[in-house]
């Protein structure tokens, strides 16, 4: 990984630097646009309104228009402000973690010590887990002026960045308005099938199926080209009916409940009897 940013955590007199690197990364296959008449490359172009020139990018400045007015901010502007030239995240409080909203949370970088000691780091560290607290700091990043939650992921502190309050929306939705009875059958039958699909999270058990089979797609057509067949590489496609309205909720809770006690009763005594997942392997390939 590559730092994208140096500084220094601060809070009170105390002074952590830390080096910040982006946590996370896209896995979608990269794909461009092209010309579906003749596959040709779509490139898009900077040209100025005026001249009708191609404009590099370093050659492209910002503006602000009240509607009357225009005014020209320079990338010299920019990193003429305050906020920008500053190096510090500042913790501004410490909040119960259990404070913060999980609607909120956006971007996450990983910090790590850029000192010869990483003590403060440490016992900064330390001190959260502790105490399950979650310091809230504020910083500024790529011309912005971030929010963030400082919280600890296994041995690393990691930052993440925060919408602001006035960018989440309130949610107000008429049909919640209504007064809707639930009886004690079936939040009973509900809870249920809650157990029924209760398990520890387990994030690496998840893959990203439309991502693999768009793999598979690509490895296909550059095999077999646009002679593909795509129902032999996918099978057919059936319609689902998940969407469709329940009738009968009852009715609904219980079959739901049944199924998902009888498939994990299948997945048990599969685990316990190795043999029965070869048997049924060997019945599916026949």
């Amino acid at each position: 990984m590559r730092a994208i940013w140096k500084g220094a955590l601060t809070f009170g007199l105390v002074n952590v630097p830390v080096k910040v690197y982006s946590a996370t990364e896209d896995h979608d296959v990269s794909l461009h646009q092209v010309h579906a008449a003749d596959g040709g490359r779509i490139r898009y172009q900077r040209i100025c309104e005026l001249d009708g020139e191609v404009v590099p990018y370093q050659e492209i400045d910002r503006a602000y228009d009240d509607g009357e007015r225009t005014v020209i901010l320079t990338k010299s502007d920019f990193a003429s402000l305050p906020s920008e030239r500053s190096r510090e995240i500042d913790v501004v409080e410490f909040v119960p973690s259990e404070q913060v909203d999980l609607l909120t949370l956006d971007k996450a970088y990983y910090l790590e010590p850029d000192s010869a000691s990483p003590k403060a780091y440490v016992l900064l560290r330390k001190t959260l887990e502790q105490t399950d607290r979650t310091a809230i700091v504020r910083f500024s990043l790529r011309q912005k002026t971030r929010l963030a939650a400082l919280r600890v992921r296994g041995e690393v502190l990691v930052l993440q960045t925060l919408l602001w309050a006035d960018e989440v929306r309130d949610a107000a939705f008429p049909s919640l308005d209504e007064s809707v009875r639930i009886s004690a059958k079936e939040l009973e039958l509900s809870a249920s099938l809650v157990e029924s699909f209760s398990s520890d999270f387990d994030p690496s058990a998840f893959t990203d199926e439309y991502q693999q089979e768009l793999r598979t797609l690509i490895d296909a057509k550059l095999e077999q080209g646009d002679a593909l067949d795509t129902s032999a590489t996918f099978g057919t496609h059936e319609e689902s009916d998940a969407g469709a309205e329940v009738i009968d909720l009852m009715d609904a809770l219980r079959a739901s409940v049944e199924r998902s006690r009888a498939a994990r009763k299948n997945d048990a005594s599969s685990e316990s009897d190795p043999s029965a997942t070869k048997s049924v392997k060997k019945s599916a390939s026949a």
